[in-house]
């Protein structure tokens, strides 16, 4: 992204919970980003909302992730929230209608995100799954977003997810993320390579489940 040069770096949230290096990621997020969000998995971690409600492997990892997590790494995610407004733009972490857990993945929810909110463009994540979606004649256009690909949030609003750095499930394993140009409401799609082998001895290393490390080489 630095070769990019962004004027600003927004975090949609998850920070902690599935990787081996919490508080390393909240200390790159907390210097670097002017903008970030709390996820599902930031707030089961800190106790805000109850490790039942995730899965056997999410819950394991949130408690380890427990176990580690420094006081400086709790004291940021403590502060963070699941929504904002910046540059004129509405960001949540899963969907404006519930922006801690509501996946938008399907027409129907698309619709109802874009319909509760104003902005151009509209950002979520949770679904660890890159997207552009806009309505056009009364339906739902658009899809997957692809390394490469882009989107205009001029004349039409546009749904956008940056897709994930950690975790992506689109099918492409490689580290996500959305570059936006508000000038002239253009949003680009990016991937970065980067060694997954070695984070998957990292997961490994930490005793944390074997398919944490394992789903990262199909990015699924």
């Amino acid at each position: 992204m630095d070769a990019l040069e962004p004027d600003e770096l927004w975090c949609l949230g998850d920070l902690v919970g599935y990787g081996p290096r919490p508080n390393e990621c909240c200390q790159a997020i907390r210097e670097r980003a002017s903008v970030c969000l709390a996820g599902n998995h930031d707030l089961g971690v800190l106790g805000t909302i109850d490790l039942v409600e995730f899965s056997g492997e999410a819950a394991t990892a949130a408690q380890w992730t427990r176990t580690i997590l420094a006081e400086e790494a709790r004291a940021f995610l403590a502060g963070l929230r699941p929504s904002a407004e910046a540059r004129g733009l509405e960001l949540f972490h899963a969907s404006p209608l519930d922006p801690v857990w509501e996946y938008v993945l399907t027409e129907e929810a698309a619709r109802a995100a874009l319909d509760a909110t104003s902005a151009p463009a509209v950002l979520v994540g949770h679904s660890h799954v890159a997207l552009a979606l806009t309505s056009e004649d009364g339906r739902i256009a658009g899809g997957l977003a692809p390394d490469g690909s882009s989107a205009e949030f001029g004349e039409r609003r546009f749904l956008l997810n940056p897709g994930s750095v950690g975790q992506p499930r689109d099918g492409d394993p490689r580290a996500a993320f959305l570059l936006l140009d508000l000038e002239t409401r253009r949003a680009e799609f990016h991937r970065v390579e980067y060694p997954i082998d070695y984070t998957q001895r990292e997961i490994a290393a930490a005793g944390l489940p074997a398919i944490l490390g394992q789903r990262l080489a199909f990015g699924q």
